[in-house]
């Protein structure tokens, strides 16, 4: 189960920037940048990004950081092709977005923690192996090429953050507040 909203990192991150912040949590476990899953296709970012942005508009900052599930071995993909994925998903904020509210929102482009090295012993085994620990690895490299590419801020998670030693993959409550702390402090330059 999901860790109540004041331990996650965007119900942390409220509580840093304080009352003069709306922050709005979009999270969904399985999240995909554009792959589906045929079993679960609503998972995608992509399928979702516009009816999630047209909602909440005007939106100042757009926090994403996606990608630890495209490395399911189910989509044996590369970490380019990842990458690729998102940079469809900040294209399209860029483009959908002036249409709606007449401005293209700040990006804060985060590069997931590596999955963690432990994943052979994780419950996850399967759906993730070592393969996905090789691919995350790679993630800072070509998310920070894709941020300078598309004009988005950065920030590589992994530099301060790792996932549980329990499954490999999701973040600890300190991981949380970690990475709440690491947002907060680039949202406050914009």
């Amino acid at each position: 189960m999901r860790y109540p909203r004041n331990i996650r990192y965007p119900g942390v991150l409220q509580e840093l920037l304080g009352s003069e912040y709306a922050v709005i949590e979009e999270g969904c476990n399985g999240r995909t940048t554009i792959y589906g899953d045929s079993n679960e296709e609503w998972k995608t970012g992509l399928d979702y990004l516009k009816p999630c942005l047209n909602s909440h508009k005007p939106i100042d900052v757009v926090v994403m950081m996606l990608g630890s599930n495209d490395l399911k071995t189910f989509f044996d993909l590369t970490a380019e092709k990842i990458a690729y994925g998102a940079g469809v998903l900040v294209d399209v904020i860029q483009s959908f977005m002036p249409e709606k509210q007449g401005y293209v929102p700040k990006i804060l482009l985060i590069s997931p923690p590596e999955i963690g090295p432990d994943i052979k012993s994780s419950p996850f085994y399967g759906e993730f192996d070592e393969r996905s620990i090789e691919e995350s690895k790679r993630f800072p490299e070509l998310f920070r090429a894709l941020a300078e590419e598309k004009g988005c801020l950065f920030l590589n998670a992994a530099e301060y953050i790792s996932p549980s030693t329990f499954d490999s993959l999701h973040l600890t409550p300190e991981s949380h507040r970690i990475l709440a702390e690491k947002v907060a402090k680039v949202i406050k330059t914009i």
